[in-house]
């Protein structure tokens, strides 16, 4: 359906930007903001960032 254009180290980090932003919810400020973990939570699972697409940005390796 979209181009893959998220590569390993971005996709690893999104993803643990996402799960801690989420955390948040649960614990510490117990913020609503957290929720927006949830973008890049699912550019990382899904490999794909439609920002990326936009900016013709890709870090996956070559095909």
């Amino acid at each position: 359906m979209f181009k893959t254009n998220v590569g390993g180290a971005d996709r690893i980090i999104r993803i643990i930007v996402g799960l801690v932003l989420i955390a948040l919810v649960f614990v510490g400020p117990k913020t609503p903001w957290g929720w927006l973990g949830l973008i890049p939570l699912a550019t990382g699972i899904f490999r794909t960032c439609g920002l990326y697409s936009l900016l013709g940005i890709s870090t996956c390796k070559a095909e």
